[in-house]
Formats: C-alpha cells, structure tokens, sequence
C-alpha cells in the first residue's frame, strides 16, 4: 500500500509548484551533481543519495503539514528544482528556501517560486516571519532575496556552515504573489 500525503499545487501565471513524483530524480540528480549548486545545498550527490534526498522533502510534508515543491513550468512537468517553506530539525527558524537547475536559473523562476512559497506559508500557515538561510558567497540567491525583499539580519548555522539570515517581510507588507483559481492555491 502507498500512502498519499496531500500536497496542495501552487501555480503563477508561468511556474508550478507541486508534489513530488519518483521521475523527479531525475531533476534532482541533474541540480545535485552540478558542482556549482553543490557547494550551496550540499555536496554533490548520487541517484542513490539524490532519491534519499527526495524522500526527506516528502517526510517533511508529513511531520509538518508542509515543505518544498518539486518547481515546474507551467505546461511542462519537468522538475527543475525546489522551492517552499521549509523548517526542519536543528534549523532556527522556519525558511523558505529554493535551488533550481542550471537551466531554470537567471529567468526569474526562483523569485517567482519562492514569491509564491512565501505568499503560501503566510496566507496558508500562518506564518508571520520567515527567512532564507543563504550562503554569502552565493550570489545569484542573494538577489533573488532582495528582489523578494528580504534584508539580512544576521548570521545563523546551518548543517555546520555559517550562512547570512535574510529576513522577509511580514504578511502585511509582504506584497501580492498568489491568487486562487479554479479552486487551486496559486
């Protein structure tokens, strides 16, 4: 027997974010053997280590009634990373977090996705702060962090590696990002 854990789909005008699928390895694999992504969110990894991997973003919707989204555009069901609300033991506070494939990256996708994660976590969970856990070396996240207009607000430790804590702003001033269509959290 297969146990299904409900993870609702979140969907912009170009981006999808939805629950995870075995093919997703796939996507994963090709993020986490990428040297360059790698040195960001961990060492690269095999399909072995990559499936584990996926299965901890899958346990985490189910202890905490949330987690990341495989990311997908709209139209095409090709995973190319994760994005979501993400805040699992150890962690300080509660993330939203993202990663994309080489491919997705420099297009936008990642500001849109975490935009929309973020809109989900305070509107869906409650959430009245969040923040992203990013690497200073890691430029490319750093400006999506200010496109989505977080500030940095310290440093914190994450797996052993100090890393600089952007903080979001809170629901009120958050600005728009999602809107429900047909019934769908988007």
């Amino acid at each position: 027997m297969i146990a299904a854990i409900d993870i609702p789909v979140v969907e912009t005008g170009r981006i999808r974010l939805r629950g995870w699928r075995e093919a997703d390895v796939d996507g994963l694999l090709q993020l986490l053997s990428d040297e360059d992504n790698a040195q960001f969110i961990g060492p690269m990894a095999s399909r072995v280590e990559v499936w584990r991997r996926m299965a901890s973003m899958i346990g985490h919707w189910s202890l905490r009634g949330y987690g990341t989204w495989a990311v997908t555009m709209a139209g095409d069901d090709t995973c190319l990373g994760w994005a979501g609300p993400w805040y699992p033991e150890g962690f300080s506070e509660r993330e939203i977090g993202w990663a994309l494939v080489r491919s997705a990256q420099g297009k936008g996708v990642a500001t849109e996705a975490a935009l929309a994660a973020r809109k989900f976590a305070y509107t869906r969970l409650g959430w009245t702060t969040a923040v992203s856990f990013i690497d200073p070396a890691n430029q490319a996240s750093v400006r999506v962090a200010e496109r989505l207009g977080a500030v940095r607000d310290g440093i914190s430790a994450v797996h052993g590696k100090t890393v600089d804590v952007w903080r979001h702003p809170p629901p009120s001033a958050a600005g728009p990002g999602v809107h429900s269509v047909g019934g769908k959290t988007t």
